[in-house]
C-alpha cells in the first residue's frame, strides 16, 4: 500500500528535531532507520503529518565509555554495535544480539534508539538492555531525564515518552567479560523472533512473551534464592502473556521459553 501523504523534515541538529517535535507534537513521527516506521505507514496503521528524519544527525552515533558505564547514541546503528571493539571488549552481550538483527540491510540503517523507541515486543534489543540493566535518556525542550528499561514500556508500541521527547541515549553498565547470552528461535534466519531470551548477571529479559518487553521476574527470583539452573528456567514463562498467532500458540510460546532460558543460562554460565 501507499502511505497517507505528509510533510517531511530533515534537520541537522537534535535541538532543531525538538524544536519541530514542540511544534507539532502527535501530528508528527520520528523517522531513523526507517525499518520500524516506513512499513506501518505502507500499511496506513500509523498517519503521520510530519516525518522528522533524523538518520543523519551526526551528535547521535557514539558509543563512549562513561565512567561505569557506556554511553551510546539514540542513532548508533545495529552494525555499529556489533562492530564496536569498545562495545566488545565492554558489553559483548549488545554486539552479539545486535547481530542477531534481521539481515545485513537492517542491520546497516537500523538503529538502537529506533528500535527501543518503537516497543515492539518481538523485537531483540530491547531484550539486551533489559537483561543488561540499561537506562534510557529522553530530552525536549523542558530538559532531559533517564527511564530505567524496566519503566519505559506501557504497551505494545508504546512507552513513558512525551509526544515532544527524544531518545537520545542509552546507557549500559559495563560488564567486560561477565557471563551474558542470548538464544532465540524463529522459522527462517531473518524472522522476529516466536521467543527469544538474553540473559547477564541473574537478569533475564524476555522477547515475545507479552505486550511490551519484559523481564522473567520468577526465574530471577529463583536464581537470587539459590535455584539451580533447571529450577529457575521452568519459571521463565510465570507471570507471562504470550501472544497465539500463526508462529506459535501461548503454550508453545511458554514451552520455548523455558527452553531457550535454560539454554542462555547454561551458555552463560560457561
Amino acid at each position: 500500500m501507499i502511505p497517507v501523504g505528509f510533510d517531511y523534515e530533515r534537520p541537522d541538529s537534535v535541538d532543531g528535531a525538538l524544536a519541530l517535535l514542540a511544534e507539532r507534537g502527535e501530528d508528527a513521527k520520528i523517522l531513523a532507520g526507517g525499518h520500524s516506521l516506513l512499513p506501518v505507514m505502507k500499511l496506513r496503521l500509523a498517519a503521520p503529518e510530519l516525518v522528522i528524519d533524523i538518520g543523519r544527525i551526526a551528535e547521535l552515533r557514539y558509543i563512549r565509555v562513561d565512567g561505569d558505564e557506556v554511553a551510546i547514541g539514540a542513532g548508533t546503528r545495529h552494525h555499529d554495535l556489533e562492530a564496536s571493539a569498545e562495545i566488545a571488549a565492554e558489553v559483548p552481550l549488545l554486539g552479539a544480539v545486535a547481530r542477531t538483527v534481521g539481515d545485513p540491510q537492517v542491520r546497516h540503517r537500523g538503529t538502537i534508539g529506533g528500535s527501543l523507541a518503537h516497543a515492539d515486543p518481538a523485537s531483540d534489543l530491547p531484550a539486551a538492555v533489559l537483561a543488561l540493566g540499561g537506562t534510557v535518556v529522553l530530552r525536549s525542550p523542558r530538559g532531559e531525564r533517564s527511564v530505567p528499561i524496566t519503566d519505559f514500556y506501557t504497551g505494545v508500541f508504546s512507552t513513558v515518552m512525551e509526544p515532544d521527547e527524544l531518545v537520545v541515549e542509552i546507557r549500559v553498565p559495563r560488564t567486560g567479560t561477565a557471563g551474558g547470552a542470548y538464544e532465540k528461535f524463529t522459522r527462517r534466519a531473518n524472522d522476529w523472533a516466536i521467543v527469544g531470551v538474553a540473559v547477564l548477571d541473574g537478569r533475564v529479559g524476555l522477547v515475545n512473551m507479552g505486550q511490551t518487553p519484559l523481564r522473567a521476574s520468577a526465574t530471577e527470583a529463583a536464581l537470587a534464592g539459590g535455584a539451580s539452573i533447571d529450577e529457575a528456567a521452568a519459571l521463565a514463562a510465570e507471570g507471562t502473556d504470550p501472544p497465539a498467532d500463526l508462529a506459535g500458540t501461548k503454550a508453545y510460546r511458554a514451552h520455548l521459553a523455558r527452553v531457550l532460558t535454560k539454554r542462555a543460562l547454561t551458555t552463560a554460565q560457561g
